[in-house]
């Protein structure tokens, strides 16, 4: 039985357990997906990614955790709280970022900012965060949006090139929210 680290009215969010790294691969290793992630990822990435995220729960007692919806228990994705360690943001370097990924069938019903809320809340009211920074691409307007409606502030001061990627996916965009703005950015997100 794996840890469930919070719940919603509507979503349960949980540690990775045994078989959830192939449960996700094949469900999540979608064109639509991962269009703004690199692209489709090949079995031995896949596996190596899902290591670094039961590493950072091991490590630092958080990760992208999984979200499943709690009326069918199906797995829609992860979201959930990281330190930034993307090549090229060493300036972020070790700061809490939220995070999210959801399966193309649940996007759309509000379950990502559901999801983030519980993930910010975490941050700031059991981690101690000061602050939690997001991160995507200038082309991931949807991600970009649910930061806005999250209460997050664009902060170009802290964009990066992450070495990882072709210009197509560069540069990094950062947005962020301090904990003393969360209050009042978590019941403007609820309303």
């Amino acid at each position: 039985m794996t840890l469930v680290v919070a719940e919603t009215a509507r979503l349960r969010l949980r540690e990775w357990g045994p078989g959830d790294g192939e449960r996700f691969y094949a469900i999540m290793n979608k064109p639509a997906v991962m269009r703004h992630l690199g692209g489709l990822q090949d079995r031995a990435s896949w596996d190596a990614a899902v290591d670094r995220l039961t590493g950072y729960q091991r490590d630092f007692g958080h990760t992208f955790w999984l979200v499943e919806r709690r009326s069918d228990d199906e797995l829609l994705g992860f979201c959930g709280l990281k330190r930034v360690n993307s090549p090229g943001g060493e300036g972020l370097s070790g700061q809490f970022e939220v995070g999210w990924r959801l399966r193309e069938s649940a996007w759309g019903q509000g379950y990502a900012k559901e999801a983030a809320i519980a993930s910010l809340d975490l941050a700031f009211d059991r981690l101690g965060a000061p602050h939690v920074v997001a991160l995507t691409i200038s082309a991931n307007v949807e991600s970009q949006g649910l930061m806005k409606r999250l209460g997050m502030t664009r902060r170009e001061d802290l964009d990066f090139i992450d070495t990882r990627f072709g210009p197509e996916m560069n540069p990094s965009i950062v947005y962020r929210i301090d904990a003393a703005e969360w209050p009042a950015a978590r019941a403007a997100a609820l309303s």
